[in-house]
């Protein structure tokens, strides 16, 4: 590709690693895309976060088609992970350390999919206080790692398809297919919590968003090494 064809618009595919930033990955893609071509500036945007513990599908947007990163936001997003029964952290994944433990014994295979149940269709759901949304000028993690409390309202989400792929002891494999908005980290916690036990998030793959699959997606070093070829 050349430098027109980043400035007039280029919808990238990118598998994201673990422990990057969606914003790390977007300045790595930037800078890749400058050094290349000799560029002063040029916009790049994702559309739509992952944490920085999740891996997947990352939709990068350059140029002309930053413009249509909210169409790609909205879009329906496939998730793939593993939920941990019998603790939680207050981050409702592996962010931050086990808080409190609960009893597992009454947990069955049968009980696990059928309370998948009761998250499908739309659901109030109150998102993490780990979390990038807002609240007063102020990021919800910013809150939480000051340690100061913070009132967060719920907010409806919808869950189309919740599948149990695996049961390996207290680790629960799931697929999931959900709108924008859905935290998958409130899921797990919520999810513990309708066993009558407590559960944490230790793995999220996004595979799809909208009819873009992460079979289709580009490392960040191989998308660097291309440019460069």
């Amino acid at each position: 590709m050349t430098a027109e064809d980043f400035r007039s618009g280029q919808v990238l595919l990118i598998d994201k690693p673990l422990h990057w930033t969606s914003f790390q990955a977007v300045n790595k893609l930037r800078w890749g895309i400058r050094q290349a071509h000799n560029i002063k500036k040029i916009k790049v945007g994702h559309a739509g976060t992952l944490d920085p513990l999740a891996t997947g599908l990352l939709i990068i947007c350059t140029g002309k088609k930053t413009k249509e990163i909210n169409t790609f936001q909205g879009q329906i997003k496939e998730y793939t992970g593993t939920f941990v029964l019998g603790s939680t952290t207050p981050s409702y994944d592996l962010e931050t350390e086990i808080d409190h433990t609960f009893p597992t014994d009454h947990i069955t295979s049968d009980k696990i999919h059928a309370t998948t149940q009761q998250f499908i269709g739309d659901i109030q759901q109150l998102p993490p206080l780990f979390s990038a949304l807002k609240k007063d000028g102020k990021r919800l993690y910013e809150y939480a790692r000051a340690g100061e409390t913070v009132e967060i309202k719920t907010r409806t989400v919808s869950i189309s398809e919740f599948e149990i792929t695996k049961i390996d002891d207290l680790h629960i494999s799931f697929r999931v297919v959900c709108s924008k908005g859905t935290y998958i980290r409130s899921l797990a916690h919520d999810f513990g919590k309708a066993l009558h036990s407590g559960a944490h998030l230790s793995e999220l793959r996004r595979t799809k968003i909208g009819d873009f699959d992460v079979s289709k997606a580009a490392s960040i070093e191989k998308f660097i090494s291309d440019l460069k070829s």
